[in-house]
């Protein structure tokens, strides 16, 4: 045995036996998982990531080249949207929650969101846009009003009546039911026909779909959005000035910038033109997107009414 395996020799005795521990507790035979490991091949990055899987799933619906940046980019911000998620599950089931954790699982998922407004010149300014209005037409009643990752987040992050439409916030009574406010949430008013006042099948398609599930997570959701599990860090630690900033910062970064970037996109590719409504799966993206409309705001206890008041005129700088 040369020097170099005596010295490894003390190390892997104690890693086999801490694997012995580890499959005796599961009533495993250890060996037998170690004659696996011989047969085992090695791991190749496009396996981890399931490569050519991921990239079968861009399937274009016409012969339009730009269509397939649609696809891709909308692909790639649902992934972003899981990884939100990710990091809002970790708060909201943590045993022992510290405002560190909190902190930096609210600085995640900023960073997340911080790229998706900051690449959204990939739709902007990167696709023709005469390809958009004629491939945009084949997808409907699709529309990204669809995604219900991003309701999702919405219903995590605050207390489900801040989603109420601003009308309708102060009329229902305090004891409304989550389905009672789930009826009367911002997005639904932007997914009516102009004309009739009806749910458009987009809409009708989404609440078919998700509606239960929502309104399910919702409930879940009620003691441990972001809002109620900063209101007990506080309580419990005392105030937090880095938490309350990170927090204000996806506030605007969810409830403003995002929905600006859309908004830009939207009037590029189809302000004044008679397919608008159509183009967006029936959305009336003129009311819906603009967020100095909806005044919807996570944690408006986090703002001055000054900055209220003027919430969605402009785009957010860096807090």
């Amino acid at each position: 045995m040369n020097p170099h395996q005596q010295n490894q020799s003390p190390k892997i005795e104690e890693l086999l036996s801490a694997l012995e521990e580890k499959y005796a507790a599961m009533g495993q035979d250890m060996p037998s998982y170690l004659q696996g490991l011989l047969y085992a091949d090695y791991l190749t990055y496009w396996d981890y990531i399931h490569l050519d899987t991921l990239l079968s799933l861009q399937t274009p619906r016409t012969d339009f080249p730009d269509e397939m940046i649609f696809v891709a980019y909308h692909q790639s911000t649902e992934l972003y949207f899981k990884l939100v998620l990710w990091e809002m599950r970790q708060i909201a089931d943590h045993p022992a929650l510290t405002a560190a954790f909190f902190t930096e699982r609210v600085r995640r998922m900023n960073r997340y969101f911080d790229i998706l407004v900051h690449s959204f010149d990939v739709m902007t300014e990167g696709m023709d846009r005469e390809q958009f209005l004629q491939y945009r037409m084949s997808l409907l009643p699709a529309s990204g009003f669809q995604s219900v990752q991003y309701r999702m987040i919405e219903v995590c992050a605050t207390r489900f009546r801040n989603l109420v439409e601003p009308d309708m916030r102060h009329q229902l009574p305090s004891d409304a039911t989550i389905a009672e406010l789930y009826e009367h949430l911002y997005w639904k008013k932007g997914a009516t026909e102009l004309a009739t006042q009806q749910k458009t099948l987009t809409l009708k398609q989404f609440e078919k779909k998700y509606s239960e599930m929502l309104i399910k997570l919702a409930a879940e959701y009620e003691t441990k959005n972001l809002w109620m599990r900063y209101r007990k860090t506080v309580a419990e630690q005392g105030e937090q000035p880095e938490l309350r900033e990170a927090l204000r910062r996806f506030d605007a970064l969810a409830n403003v910038n995002w929905p600006l970037a859309h908004f830009k996109s939207a009037a590029r590719y189809l302000h004044r033109d008679r397919e608008a409504i159509a183009a967006t799966g029936g959305t009336n993206w003129q009311q819906y997107l603009p967020p100095r409309f909806q005044k919807r705001i996570f944690y408006p206890e986090l703002w001055t009414d000054q900055e209220k008041a003027e919430w969605g005129k402009s785009w957010v700088d860096e807090l």
